[in-house]
This record gives C-alpha cells, structure tokens and sequence, in this order.
C-alpha cells in the first residue's frame, strides 16, 4: 500500500488488522525501524480500544540493560554480544546467587500488574524501562514474557527478518508465523535492509584485532605447522593484493573463487586443508567466548569473526552474490554482497498475512518482484490534502550529470539557482545533495556566503543525539537553512510540521555511482526482469526524491515547493515535476499566494512553466 505522508498510515493499518487477527487467535507484529515510530504505534493502540495490550520490545542493548549500561567497555557490544554475556549473568553461582538482581526480581514480578500497567498507561518502551528499572525489574526479560499477552506487538525488523532471532521471538510470543499478521513500516527501506542482512565483509582493522587476539591466547596450531597468526597474516596479504589489483575507486569486483585459490596458494595447502583451518578457528573463537564470559567480559571474538567469515564467503551463490573489495586505504575490505532481497523475504510468505506500506513504493509490480511476492493485493492511494498546497518544479537547464556538473556554465548555473532560490522567500528551508562530497564542494566555492541565512548541517558520520540537536534547531529557528543529503536521515523519517519546512531545493538526482557492485546489481536484475535500469537506477532514485519531498506535507494544513536542479528528473517514475525558467520567482509567487496569476502570465509569453 502507498499512501502520503501523514495521511494516517498506522491508525489505518491497525484498525484494519486488529479486528481480524483477534478473532482468529493471531497476533499484530508491527515492525518499524526507529524507536520514535515505536512511540507512535503505542499511542495508536491506546486511542483505538483502552484494553488492547501492545507490547513494543527493542533489542538487547546496554543502553537497554541497568546492569551494563555504565560499563564503557560494555557500550560497544553487538546484540549477539549482550545476549551471550546476559545469559552469563543469569546463571546462579555455587551459592545460588545470581550476578543479575534484575533478573531474579523478573521471576518474582506480578504479571498481571504489569500487564495493567501497560493496558491503562501505554507505556512507550523508554518509558516502560525506567519504570521497571525504578522497581530493579529486567525490562527486557520482562517484555518477553508479557509478549504471549499482547495484541499488537511492535518490534524491530530484525526481530522478524534475522532468522535466529526470528526462531526466540516465535519461541517468546507463543504463537507461530503462520499465526501473525505482520505490519512492515517505512516498507520502502525494506529491499536494502534485507540485502545488507545477507551480506558479510571482512576488513583489515578486524584482522588486526583478530592478530591480537591469536597472540593473546597462546596463538595455536590450525593445520600441520601453520599457525594461526599465518593464516591472519596471509588473509592480509591477499586483502592488501586485492586493494592494490581491483579497486577502482570505491569498489572492485574480485574473479570466481578469488580468495579460495588465493588462501590455497599462499598457503600451500588444498581446499579441504582451508575447511579444517575454518573449523579450528571456530573452536578458538568459541573458546575466546568462553574465557571472556567467564570474566564479565563481551564474549567478543575477532578469530570466530574471520572463520564465519570465510564459511559465509565459500558458501554465497555466485548467482545471487557479487564479491567485492571495498573501502578507505588502510582500511580495505573484502565483501560478499547480496543482489537478491527475496531470500530473506520468507517470513512475508510465511506469516498469516502482511501490509507493506510507505508513502513511496511505487511502482508496487515491480516492488512485490523484488521481493518475491507473488499476486499481492495492492492499493495506491492519492494525497487527501490540497493539490496546490504542494508545487513541484525543475530547472531543466542544469545537470548534475558526473561528467558535465562541473562544467563551467552548468556550475555557474546550478550555483545562482540555488542561491536565487533559497534567498528568494525567508522560510525554513532544506537543501538536499546528492551527496556530502558535492556538499562539501559547493561549501567549498561560496555557497554559505551567499546565503543570507542561519546554516544547520547534516554531517557524514554524525552521532544520533548531534543530528536531532542540528535537526531541533533548524525546525526551531526561523527562516533557518539545513544542508543535508538526500536518502539521508534528515530525508527520511523525520517529521516538520506546519512551518518548520516550507522549501526544499533538491541538487541533482540521487542516481548510484556507477560501482562494480552498481553495474553487477544491474547485470543481475537485467538478467531476472529484462530492465535493470528500471530496478537499480531509476527506481531507487525516484524513491529517495519522493522521501525528500514528502517532507514538506506532513497534514491538510502544511504548504511548500520542492526546487529541483537537475533536467534528467523528467526519466523519473512519481516525481511529477513541471520545467521552470525561473523557479525564484515561481517561489515568491507561490508564498505571496500569486502563484495562479504567475502561471497564467509566463504561460503566456512561453517562458517559464510547461
């Protein structure tokens, strides 16, 4: 289902699916990504029926857990991580006693007090976890047993799409796949996010690591008189090689069984040797855990990262795969990168039903193809606010096309349009580029100057509590710029009500980098539907522009102008933009409320609007 941006999306879904699934036996498993949509699904639940029970859980952290949270080393840890030294925790000494009180207070709490708790209060999960560390209560061990209670319960993706952490929550709710109704949000991220939970990589500061931890602990025979810090050693060497022979730029693609034939020659030992290193490098990483959890320490281990490493990479279907070097110098790295998001799509197949819904997935034939749905029921919806409230135009003068951006007229151009535009009204307004490295160029040649404006930034790498705080600032300044880049964060899932964003001026269309990984996904989709183009150019890019914009219509109330510079924007499925000679002037007829009048005029003379 596509649906606009603040056109009610959850309300609409909940109140669809919950009706059903409670007269069936089955659950609600709303799925989000970001703990504020969380927040959203909570406050739902409670406007719709006072006693519907919605559990929202998050995965194990140390943030999350009161026993781990100030402990620095500890602040680093993956979930797998947390989970494992948790169940260490748990365990009771030789006198009985645990390490964990929260823990033990959980097999003592009154569930059917928590469970009112939650029904009458609708605790948000921030919420729900300082109430139960205020009573020295676990709050995650005790979402997971009020999970088999709750009617709506709203998780993570990886929850769902991870198997491993599927098989536990299965196991926690009670209650089959084949008995859930699943509610995916923000479902347009949903291709990438299976791809990259498929994909695995292996870098040269992990390797590091994995050299100390070899020493660390005795560094032992793998295989005959090879010891581990050789085998280390040796996959550095071939990284190194790889770096040096088959990167171009960003990425390179690596040739069949490049690392297999790489580790058996350097090494002198056949595939079946390579196997049993593999095996032996497990037993050590396993061993590394357990000496570290004995400690209270992260069960962390480096040598069982390589060895899962080299499985992944032996095991991956070249059809499905693209094996790559990638990365910064010092840091490169190898990865086995997934083209194909369908194999890890399963649970939408599994699951009693499912609605996948954004207010950008358009085109939904070629969506449920991606992920292998077969016959979906699909429903697109048009906005219900105002059509003039939004105006969409572009310059079709200017390209940022790689090889003519930085032509001297197109950049001359590109620079005055967006300057006339951002100057031409005082309202909060949000410059999106292509990418920080073109921000960081336009910065570069004056861009800030001539900008009569406060300037918030959207910075590569930025911690979350710096972004919001920038995020905060610009919505509550007044007539305030924000740079940021768009398929960002700023760009998607972030709300700006009323007057907190009016203009959007978008630099360029956000096409790929022509990477080997690029033109191997389109050689893979050109091969599986005849345009992979269609798949991996125009309809990511489409995609991430219609994000940008929705960001301007948030209710029946909110106006504003998205600003395009870029004339390839007319290949584009969805934007729907008109070509503009003079998109300032459109600006400040818009915002006067002469926008009729200025189109009427410049039609006219065939000058300005098409």
């Amino acid at each position: 289902m596509e649906a606009g941006t603040g056109t009610g999306k959850t309300i609409t879904s909940l109140c669809g699916t919950l009706p059903c699934a409670m007269e069936s036996g089955c659950k609600v498993v709303y799925l989000t990504r970001t703990k504020s949509q969380q927040k959203q699904i909570v406050r739902e639940c409670a406007a719709i029926k006072a006693d519907v029970l919605c559990v929202a859980i998050q995965g194990r952290s140390s943030v999350s857990c009161p026993l781990m949270r100030d402990d620095p080393e500890l602040s680093s840890g993956t979930p797998e991580e947390i989970s494992k030294l948790c169940s260490e925790y748990k365990k009771r000494d030789s006198n009985g006693c645990r390490h964990c009180s929260f823990f033990d207070n959980v097999e003592t709490a009154d569930l059917d007090r928590w469970e009112s708790v939650i029904r009458t209060e609708h605790l948000g999960p921030e919420e729900f976890a300082d109430r139960c560390e205020a009573e020295g209560v676990c709050p995650y061990e005790l979402q997971k047993l009020l999970l088999p209670k709750a009617d709506v319960i709203c998780a993570p993706y990886p929850f769902v799409f991870i198997p491993q952490i599927l098989d536990h929550f299965v196991q926690w709710t009670g209650t089959p796949l084949s008995r859930t109704v699943l509610v995916v949000d923000e479902a347009h991220n949903l291709p990438d996010y299976l791809r990259d939970v498929q994909t695995a990589e292996l870098g040269m500061r992990s390797l590091a690591r994995a050299d100390k931890e070899a020493r660390e602990y005795g560094d032992p025979d793998m295989h005959e008189d090879i010891k581990l810090t050789d085998v280390i050693a040796v996959v550095e060497e071939i990284i190194r090689y790889a770096g040096k022979e088959y990167l171009m730029d960003d990425d390179g693609l690596l040739p069949p069984y490049f690392l297999e034939d790489e580790l058996m020659t350097r090494l002198g030992v056949s595939s079946i040797a390579i196997r049993r290193i593999c095996k032996a490098m497990e037993d050590f990483g396993s061993m590394v855990e357990e000496k570290r959890k004995a400690r209270r320490k992260l069960p962390r281990t480096y040598v069982g990262h390589l060895a899962a490493f080299l499985n992944f990479w032996s095991m991956a279907d070249e059809l499905t795969y693209v094996q790559l070097i990638v990365g910064e110098e010092g840091n490169h790295k190898l990865q086995t990168y997934c083209m194909d998001p369908s194999g890890a799509a399963g649970p939408l197949r599994d699951c009693r039903s499912a609605v996948l819904m954004s207010g950008t997935l358009a085109p939904l034939d070629e969506y449920a193809r991606e992920l292998g749905v077969e016959d979906p029921a699909k429903l697109m919806m048009t906005s219900q606010f105002p059509v003039g409230n939004l105006l969409k135009l572009y310059c079709d003068k200017v390209t940022m096309k790689y090889d003519e951006r930085f032509l001297e007229e197109n950049y001359r151009m590109l620079m005055d349009g967006v300057v006339g535009t951002v100057n031409a009204v005082r309202v909060n307004t949000a410059v999106f580029f292509p990418s920080y490295q073109m921000m960081d160029r336009m910065i570069a040649d004056g861009l800030e100057e001539r900008l009569s404006r406060e300037i918030f930034y959207e910075r590569r790498g930025m911690q979350q509590a710096e972004l919001m705080d920038a995020f905060e600032r610009f919505r509550m300044s007044e007539g305030g710029v924000l740079f940021c880049v768009t398929g960002g964060r700023i760009s998607e899932g972030l709300d700006f009500p009323d007057k907190t964003l009016e203009l959007a001026v978008l630099i360029g269309i956000p096409f790929p980098k022509p990477t080997a990984k690029a033109r191997a996904m389109q050689r893979y989709y050109d091969h599986m539907t005849g345009d992979g183009t269609l798949y991996t150019v125009y309809i990511p890019a489409s995609r991430k522009m219609r994000q940008a914009m929705g960001r301007l219509i948030r209710s029946e109330t909110d106006r504003g102008v998205a600003a395009i510079f870029d004339k390839r924007v007319h290949v584009l499925p969805d934007v729907d933009a008109e070509a503009c000679d003079d998109i300032p002037a459109a600006v400040r007829a818009f915002f006067s409320g002469r926008i009729g009048m200025f189109r009427a005029t410049t039609w006219a003379r065939g000058t300005c609007l098409s």
